[in-house]
């Protein structure tokens, strides 16, 4: 019966499509994005997606800064960002309506809960007018007004549950509803309830129902009359899961403990938004893995630095503020020339700052944030599933060069997600940890000729017992040394340790023209939005190319080839201009800044129209 009135309405294919679904922390809106999510991915669809949580955690239900979003952008062809505008909008609340409005363009769907335009909730959301009858606020949109409570609770009149539990199954009407608007099954998100309340019947049965419910409300209601169909994208072939940053930081750890038959050890304080990589890795004890939740920041690095004496991968994790607590650790970890993995889930700062909101403002930090001269090897991930590839290479390098690593995400790569190819065992790269050792020679500073490494000797190796600590030491014993001479030895051989890391790691590669008028050059999450930009670009005929640092300190080898190709490079950045600093010191030319600081990625729009800017001037 259904299926004889879902044809009755017209399926109009499209290329792409971005939904966001917005409403109170209540609601359940990271939820639904991530069933939608889920569900698009096993259809085979390419997506990114955006999450936004509140900007105050615990902000009075219906207010505009408890407002939650979740964004997908999904296709048949390659999707690097989650798209610069919505072209729908589902609102839960008028809170949620009036902060997110201004991001549609005109032409575009939204979806209201019309339930909840009461009057208390239109002054909560700063509305003098209910702005669904009133006023031209929504004139140049279509607009779907949805009774999802009074439905809901209609669907459920004979449920057990209580109101205020009814009332939170009207997040899955809403799926259901977009559901059908965009051709998704309904069956893997009832399986899903089916396995997320196992136990819990009641609640299966409601949200199945409900579910069930939007789902049908769009097939038989006149307001919803096309419904859309995106073709399952071209991807490379191979074994697909969809993927967060955090799931991917994860994986990535795990299979170079594994790789490098190397027990891992992760010792962490919970902070947003870096706490889910604890919570998730201690679910995986099964491959060895020791998680640790200290009291503080400065006991999660300890503790990470002890179990690299020990003979572990020793990992922390923290964000922005943690790495200010972590600093003098560091410091340890660089004089004693231990392997350590730094994890910084950037945020928006200073101090406490934005907890919830992304920036890449920690760059200068992971450079020089210690006293002392104290070099350490910086990398940064580019979207979420290469989240894998880049803290599986931190362990590489930290493990060969005997060197703690710090690997740059952020909130928006640790939150976003993505379809990603897993890969065969045999395409990982291969390391090994060499523990041989004479007894006979053996001595604890003595470096490799190649990596200017010292060995890495698990305590208790017989003959070879040596102490380590913070205060200089002397070259090659390792014995504390107040020499003025030895201390410059020593300092130098720490830098040059992390220079060499640049013959092991990739020479940096140009999307484009290898040569031309303009280079956008970008580090961390802007890859998305710069390489989208540029490719369109590309298409007009512009003389742009871009390129992507991954690997910060040390640079690419052949980076300064890279730039003295083009006329100009303008660096896109979500802080004032820490890369561009670098660069300028470095490299003998001008680079042009482009900065954002609002908490929120770029949109492909605005680094478009800097680079039409610069082009036509």
């Amino acid at each position: 019966m259904v299926e004889a009135k879902v044809k009755e309405k017209p399926i109009q294919p499209v290329d792409r499509a971005t939904i966001r679904f917005a409403g109170d922390s209540g609601d359940g809106i990271q939820l639904s994005g991530g069933q939608f999510t889920l569900v698009t991915a096993a259809l085979g669809n390419d997506l990114a997606t955006l999450p936004d949580y509140p900007a105050e955690i615990r902000a009075p239900a219906g207010t505009l800064p408890g407002v939650s979003s979740f964004q997908i952008s999904f296709s048949q062809e390659e999707v690097l960002t989650p798209g610069d505008e919505p072209d729908v909008l589902v609102a839960m609340n008028p809170a949620a309506l009036k902060t997110n409005i201004g991001d549609l363009p005109s032409g575009r769907i939204v979806i209201v809960n019309s339930d909840a335009f009461g009057e208390l909730d239109l002054k909560k959301a700063g509305y003098e007018v209910n702005p669904l009858e009133e006023g031209d606020h929504l004139k140049s949109y279509r607009v779907i007004p949805v009774p999802m409570s009074s439905v809901t609770q209609e669907a459920l009149k004979e449920s057990p549950l209580s109101k205020k539990d009814v009332s939170r199954c009207k997040n899955f009407f809403a799926l259901g509803v977009v559901y059908w608007m965009y051709d998704r099954p309904l069956q893997p998100t009832l399986d899903w309830i089916k396995t997320k309340f196992a136990g819990k019947s009641d609640i299966i049965e409601a949200n199945s129902k409900v579910l069930k419910a939007g789902y049908n409300y769009a097939v038989v209601t006149q307001i919803f009359t096309t419904h859309y169909a995106v073709r399952k994208a071209k991807l490379k072939p191979g074994v697909y899961r969809n993927i967060t940053g955090t799931d991917a930081t994860v994986l990535g750890l795990i299979a170079a403990s594994e790789i490098s038959e190397t027990p891992l050890f992760y010792g962490s304080y919970p902070i947003t938004p870096a706490s889910d990589i604890l919570h998730e890795l201690s679910r995986h004890k099964n491959f060895g893995v020791k998680t640790f939740q200290a009291e503080d920041e400065m006991s999660a690095v300890g503790s990470a630095i002890g179990a690299s004496y020990g003979g572990h991968i020793g990992v922390t994790g923290t964000s922005g503020p943690g790495i200010s607590l972590k600093s003098e650790f560091l410091g340890l970890a660089v004089m004693v020339e231990l392997p350590l993995v730094v994890i910084n889930v950037q945020r928006a700062g200073p101090s406490t700052g934005m907890p919830t909101k992304s920036e890449q403002a920690d760059l200068l930090q992971a450079y020089f944030g210690r006293h002392g001269e104290c070099p350490l090897a910086v990398v940064a991930a580019a979207t979420p599933a290469d989240c894998f590839r880049m803290v599986f290479e931190s362990v590489r390098i930290a493990t060969k060069y005997m060197t703690p690593v710090i690997f740059l995400s952020d909130g928006y790569l640790t939150n976003g997600a993505q379809p990603w190819r897993i890969p065969e065992i045999d395409e990982l790269p291969k390391f090994k940890i060499d523990r041989t050792i004479d007894p006979k020679t053996y001595r604890p500073y003595d470096r490799d000729p190649v990596t200017l490494a010292r060995k890495w000797v698990v305590p208790g190796t017989p003959g070879v017992e040596y102490r380590i600590g913070g205060l200089e030491t002397e070259d090659g014993t390792g014995g504390v040394s107040y020499n003025p001479m030895n201390h410059e030895i020593m300092v130098r051989f720490r830098e040059a340790k992390i220079k060499r890391i640049a013959d092991d790691i990739p020479p940096l590669k140009i999307k484009g023209n290898q040569k031309g008028d303009l280079l956008v050059l970008g580090w961390g999450s802007t890859y998305g939005a710069i390489t989208t930009a540029v490719e369109h670009l590309q298409e007009q005929g512009l003389s742009v190319s871009s390129a992507h640092l991954r690997y910060l300190n040390p640079f690419p080898k052949n980076l300064g080839d890279v730039l003295y190709r083009f006329k100009q490079v303008l660096v896109p950045e979500l802080n004032l201009g820490q890369l561009l600093l670098i660069l300028r010191g470095q490299f003998n030319r001008e680079f042009i800044g482009f900065n954002k600081i609002q908490g929120k990625p770029f949109k492909v729009r605005e680094i478009q129209e800097k680079i039409e800017e610069l082009l036509r001037a």
